[in-house]
């Protein structure tokens, strides 16, 4: 159910930014053996999931996708000169990239709903989302 857009037009009297600026950094952890042109692939689709909640990543926003792999582990001491490392074949790396745009998604969409009310710069205020409006929204339409 689009509650983005119910609540948009519930708050269409409210003072907002006029153009789409801000920033969101995404870190994305897996415990896949990736290398890292594969990582970067990785990171790209958290864009994705960054757009699923409405982002277009519009002129002077900074989005930063940082991706690493804890898999594959560097010794403390170095006892030989070559080191194996593992890394899954391409060919078995699309549910990783599925598994990262919908994690992505749901981040921010918990990042959201825990959110508190704040003020920022120059003393722009934000609410919190309001719970009691989305169970009752939720509840309306059927969305459980």
């Amino acid at each position: 159910y689009p509650l983005g857009r119910k609540l948009a037009r519930e708050n269409a009297q409210r003072a907002r930014r006029l153009q789409d600026y801000g920033s969101i950094i995404t870190v994305v952890a897996t415990d896949a053996p990736l290398l890292p042109h594969q990582l970067v692939r990785l990171s790209k689709r958290a864009a994705l999931g960054i757009g699923r909640t409405g982002s277009v990543a519009a002129h002077g926003s900074g989005e930063i996708i940082v991706a690493f792999s804890t898999a594959n582990t560097l010794p403390r001491v170095i006892t030989s000169p070559i080191r194996e490392l593992g890394m899954l074949q391409d060919r078995y790396i699309d549910p990783l990239y599925r598994s990262v745009i919908d994690a992505t998604e749901e981040a921010i969409l918990n990042a959201l709903v825990a959110a508190d009310p704040m003020t920022g710069r120059d003393g722009h205020h934000i609410e919190a989302v309001p719970h009691d409006w989305i169970r009752r929204i939720a509840k309306e339409s059927h969305f459980k």
